[in-house]
């Protein structure tokens, strides 16, 4: 404080002896006089010098500082449009969920014969469009037919036929179509209609005591107009069987060569099946489908099958970036670390990477993790292999942080290490760093993150600082 004092006299004292020679003829012509002598080779004084220095030092402070700001606004650039690109993701993933739902919910209203609630939530499906549009129109129709609404169920078919002419649900609303045609003119009541779970469960006692008399009934059941649900009880009785011949017509769903709702419930029987004609049908199907929601189950059957291979396929070989995705998550389900870490090696492309790190975080390869948070050359990804070590927390990694940090001389490194300390509740380490930092700006991240980690450590900390 003195120091400052006597500074401030200093320039007080300057600007008057300034002041009083501007107003002094003789005090102006003294400096002119100085101003002549000065270059003729007198020496300058010492203060000129210095402020030449603080001022190349001031300047260079300040190129380093816009540097530095305009580090942090390109990094926030980069996480605002990593934010928006998560959010978008995040919406068509609730829209698909959401007609997901809507779609089962329709189809439970079928079962209940209430078909007048599955006909307008049906076509609430195929006014928004998506994926299940067409099985939509499908079971719009039937469930109008059921209802005895004969024109309207016909329109429908009409528009299924008009619009998706090459459509995987033509077979089943053909003989929709023809039923529809059969029936008009006569009203159909719910006492009518057969009692088809009674029939489920006659078959089901007959495949048991004489298969090749239940093998017809099963067939006839399995493509006519039945509810989705007794066709689906249909598939189960057949898999239980687990013949050959069985696997065969269960392949045969698989492959969508009749009702696409029954391919993913044949899928999944074809998997439960097991064996390696299963696993190759599956393989099949996956290659051949363009349905991501068809190929996303088959790498979820993929990993239940702990089949490491043709998840690795479809990670190196898929096109379509979200599944591609999917297998690299799936096998680090799997704990497949090697597979991954030569994959990471081996990719070029930033998003795809940052998949494979967050299998590699699910993989728990702590040991991969260190040597990327170490020498990744891309900065972003760097920072996110720190993160998932302090989301790891085990003493390996903390040891490596804190070492980390001392050895760190990038700004933005150095405050994710200080938040993946706080995500390990490394009190002990922050505190080490928050006494030993200079920089104001990081010293005050270390103490933000103690203030509300409630910790003895940090409590400590604070005392001795407002004990000084």
């Amino acid at each position: 404080m003195k120091a400052y004092k006597m500074e401030a006299l200093k320039r007080a004292v300057l600007l008057v002896l300034i002041s009083a020679m501007v107003v002094t003829p003789s005090s102006l012509r003294a400096a002119q006089n100085a101003g002549q002598a000065a270059a003729k080779g007198a020496p300058q004084p010492a203060l000129a010098v210095n402020k030449v220095d603080d001022d190349d030092t001031d300047q260079a402070q300040k190129q380093e500082e816009a540097k530095e700001r305009e580090r942090d606004r390109q990094e926030q650039e980069r996480e605002k449009k990593q934010e928006q690109q998560e959010r978008e993701q995040e919406r068509q993933e609730r829209e698909l969920e959401r007609a997901v739902r809507v779609y089962e919910k329709a189809t439970r209203a079928l079962d209940k014969r209430q078909y007048e609630d599955a006909v307008k939530l049906f076509g609430e499906l195929i006014k928004k469009g998506g994926d299940r549009v067409e099985g939509a129109y499908y079971w719009k129709a039937y469930g109008e037919f059921k209802h005895g609404q004969f024109k309207e169920a016909l329109a429908t078919y009409e528009a299924l036929v008009k619009g998706f002419p090459q459509s995987r649900w033509m077979h089943d609303a053909k003989q929709l179509a023809v039923e529809i045609q059969q029936a008009e003119g006569r009203p159909v009541k719910p006492e009518d209609q057969a009692d088809e779970e009674l029939q489920l469960l006659a078959l089901n006692g007959l495949m048991h005591a004489d298969p090749e008399r239940a093998w017809p009934l099963l067939q006839k059941l399995l493509e006519s107009s039945r509810p989705l649900k007794i066709k689906e009880q249909a598939l189960f009785v057949l898999s239980q069987s687990g013949s050959d011949k069985a696997r065969e017509v269960l392949a045969s769903f698989a492959r969508g060569q009749a009702n696409p709702d029954l391919q993913l419930k044949s899928l999944e029987y074809l998997a439960l099946f097991g064996g390696k004609e299963s696993r190759q049908t599956l393989e099949e199907v996956y290659k051949s489908s363009d349905d991501k929601t068809i190929k996303r189950s088959i790498l979820g059957f993929f990993m239940i099958g702990g089949d490491r291979d043709r998840l690795l396929a479809a990670a190196k070989g898929e096109k379509d970036a979200d599944l591609r995705g999917e297998a690299i998550g799936q096998l680090g389900v799997l704990g497949a670390r090697d597979e991954l870490s030569e994959m990471y090696q081996a990719e070029s492309e930033g998003k795809v990477k940052r998949k494979i790190l967050d299998a590699l975080f699910v993989g728990g390869a702590a040991d991969k993790m260190i040597d990327l948070a170490q020498n990744e050359k891309d900065p972003e990804l760097r920072r996110s292999a720190i993160e998932k070590m302090g989301l790891m927390g085990s003493p390996k990694t903390a040891d490596t942080l804190v070492k980390m940090y001392a050895n760190e001389n990038d700004k933005n490194i150095r405050r994710k290490v200080i938040e993946a300390l706080f995500m390990q509740g490394n009190a002990k380490a922050i505190v080490e760093i928050a006494r030993k930092e200079t920089d104001p700006e990081l010293k005050k991240k270390a103490v933000e993150q103690l203030s509300i980690m409630n910790s003895k450590e940090g409590a400590e900390f604070f005392e001795e600082i407002l004990n000084k």
